[in-house]
């Protein structure tokens, strides 16, 4: 039986490829985005795929938003099995150069729009005693990385939310969480941060210039080794998606894998410690 699908900030890329590849394998898939406008992408993938997908308008930073895309599935499907909180933006800038605006947008967009659309999924689910809530995270929420301290903030809170949310509500109402730490996408990168950089302010002509200069250079010196494409990710979405017992956190290729394995090779998937938290805090 195909499962209902929520997928957040599916207009390009990682989105994109999550809301088809989910259609393809048989699941009712709703495609969310801030912008009805620019889903021009997303309705080219789909007609090339020969998927049916159904489209709606959800803003993460939007309380209102939220609540009224998640009440029209409930309405027209009666539940929802699966949230993607695949919605974020990158931000680069050290801390000296940011500005609080822009700070509070990319907490905003990248870890408190995943607690607002987790806490208006999570009754029906709860109501339900089943469902699945996929973050996608990052890399930059296991290591910290130069000039996006602010990014890594984010992801780093949305690695503590997802692992005290399965502390307790997966043991006691049956709700999966995962967190998916991809390294990077092909294509996306280096574009996005130069514009992202351009649009803040541009390179400033200050003590960091050549550490950015030098950050960027081997960003885009790793290449392929590092990045993969946004279907490869997407394909490690599903299988946690699928798996009877999912990961409370994973990892999407090698190069990440070594990134992070300081961090985690005692407990690759997370499991280990949600046990050993159940056991401290709950007796379970």
């Amino acid at each position: 039986m195909g499962k209902v699908i929520l997928i957040t900030g599916a207009s390009t890329g990682l989105g994109v490829s999550l809301a088809v590849q989910a259609a393809r394998a048989g699941h009712k898939v709703y495609a969310s985005m801030r912008n009805l406008d620019k889903r021009a992408g997303l309705d080219a993938a789909v007609t090339q795929a020969g998927v049916s997908v159904a489209c709606l308008q959800l803003d993460v930073q939007d309380d209102a938003s939220v609540a009224a895309a998640v009440a029209q599935i409930i309405a027209t499907e009666g539940r929802i099995d699966v949230l993607i909180n695949n919605a974020g933006a990158g931000y680069v800038r050290s801390t000296e150069q940011a500005e609080m605006a822009d700070v509070q947008w990319v907490l905003d967009v990248n870890f408190t729009g995943v607690v607002r659309c987790t806490k208006a999924a999570l009754p029906h689910m709860r109501a339900a005693r089943c469902g699945h809530v996929i973050n996608i995270g990052s890399v930059g929420g296991l290591v910290g990385q130069p000039f996006n301290e602010i990014y890594c903030a984010a992801k780093f809170a949305v690695e503590g939310y997802t692992e005290a949310l399965a502390s307790y509500v997966t043991p006691h109402f049956g709700i999966n969480f995962t967190v998916v730490e991809p390294g990077g996408i092909q294509t996306e990168f280096a574009n996005s941060v130069l514009k992202q950089v351009n649009e803040t302010g541009g390179m400033l002509e200050d003590e960091y210039l050549p550490i950015l200069q030098s950050y960027i250079g081997g960003s885009q010196a790793r290449g392929d080794t590092a990045y993969q494409t946004a279907d490869e990710v997407a394909e490690v979405v599903l299988r946690c998606m699928e798996a009877e017992t999912p990961p409370i956190r994973a990892r999407t290729s090698d190069w990440a894998e070594d990134l992070c394995r300081i961090k985690t090779q005692a407990d690759p998937d997370g499991r280990k410690l949600q046990a050993k938290v159940m056991q401290d805090f709950l007796g379970l």
